[in-house]
């Protein structure tokens, strides 16, 4: 006699029932992915307003992550998802996207491609850092009371920076500080903010504390 075969368990391990912290959080990763695509825009249409409304997602982005942690704190909801959620968001906002405006603003030679790069990577290994510290850091508490490196949030200066150079119609071909070619590729010199601002992140002698 043949037996009914075991009905297969429905597992539901990547659902999970979002906290409203994790809607902020998702709406800072919103405003990083429309800051990407705006920036793309303006370099296929050279219309200033995709670039100004580009540049304007990196202070909405900031509001959103500065709620999501608040608001965490008091509902008391901290858990690993939420803090892996929040890092994956923060390298849309504050490293791919500001990497993106560089790039529409006119930093388009091979060595600032390779500024872009090296900033971004900063940006990543920045927020994994963190993440694993985080727990030591915090020695139980609800946070931890500093930082080992500038936050990657700090990028918002970057775009600030590039949003005032667009204002002074200072991009493209007009972009503060020029250009020098370097063997094979150009270099605009303002990409090094973005060599400061990710050598900064990744710096382990810099603690800031944490408000």
């Amino acid at each position: 006699m043949s037996s009914v075969p075991p009905r297969p368990r429905k597992h539901f391990s990547m659902i999970r029932d979002f906290r409203l912290a994790d809607f902020f959080t998702l709406g800072n990763a919103a405003c990083g992915v429309a800051g990407v695509l705006l920036a793309m825009a303006y370099v296929g249409r050279a219309d200033m307003l995709h670039f100004y409304v580009a540049a304007l997602m990196a202070p909405f982005a900031f509001a959103f992550d500065v709620a999501d942690g608040r608001i965490a704190r008091w509902q008391q909801t901290h858990s690993a998802f939420g803090r892996e959620l929040d890092s994956l968001a923060d390298v849309i906002s504050f490293g791919v996207a500001p990497a993106a405006l560089g790039y529409a603003a006119g930093m388009t030679g091979g060595w600032d491609a390779a500024a872009l790069i090296y900033f971004v990577c900063c940006g990543v290994g920045r927020l994994a850092r963190y993440n694993v510290t985080a727990e030591t850091l915090s020695e139980g508490a609800d946070k931890v009371p500093y930082f080992e490196g500038t936050p990657i949030p700090t990028s918002v200066v970057l775009t600030a920076v590039l949003a005032f150079a667009a204002w002074q119609g200072r991009i493209g071909d007009q972009l503060y500080l020029g250009a020098w070619t370097i063997g094979p590729w150009q270099f605009h010199p303002l990409a090094l903010l973005f060599v400061l601002s990710g050598s900064l992140m990744i710096s382990k002698t810099l603690r800031i504390p944490k408000l």
